[in-house]
């Protein structure tokens, strides 16, 4: 019952809009209404802290994601005209949904786009995460955790942070030439 009033506490997240949290407060609530094994799962699902901690979202997860990793990869092999046999994990699943829609990702030439659209992959895979008859249930968190990952990564993702990153490689660049 706590997870039911927890998942309907937080703040809406938006792909393209800010974080209503940064990831440790996110898990430091996960942590006081659900428990440190559901949190550090949850963290691992984000990508924040791996664990080996096997939550039925957890290990759900897990494997849809290597899924959208091995169809990222697939098309970047595609792309390249090599074997994509060697970037490949073992799944237990098979969703040629997923595949398909990134596939369907990689047909946009503009990499801003492209990122935005496998992030959308992502965003909607995160969300087969909760069940259809318990959307509070303490699975949401994970959905919710996943999303707000993506959220501050897309967010770190500005103008200003990549001009910096370019002023810094540039900067290293001259004083070679000096």
């Amino acid at each position: 019952m706590a997870a039911d009033y927890f998942i309907s506490s937080l703040q809406p997240l938006n792909l393209d809009g800010p974080a209503p949290y940064p990831a440790a407060r996110f898990l430091e609530m996960c942590r006081d209404q659900l428990g440190a094994r559901q949190a550090n799962a949850i963290a691992d699902a984000m990508g924040v802290a791996p664990t080996a901690d096997a939550t039925a979202p957890a290990v759900a997860w897990r494997d849809l994601d290597t899924q959208l990793r091995n169809a990222v990869a697939a098309e970047r092999a595609r792309a390249r005209g090599v074997d994509p046999a060697k970037w490949r994990h073992d799944v237990t699943g098979c969703s040629l949904y997923w595949a398909g829609r990134v596939q369907a990702a990689f047909q946009e030439k503009d990499p801003a786009k492209r990122d935005r659209l496998l992030d959308q992959v992502y965003w909607d895979a995160a969300g087969e995460l909760t069940p259809a008859a318990a959307p509070l249930s303490a699975a949401a968190a994970y959905t919710y955790g996943i999303r707000l990952a993506l959220v501050l990564r897309r967010q770190a993702l500005s103008p200003d942070a990549g001009n910096k990153v370019f002023d810094d490689l540039t900067a290293a660049t001259k004083l070679e030439f000096q």
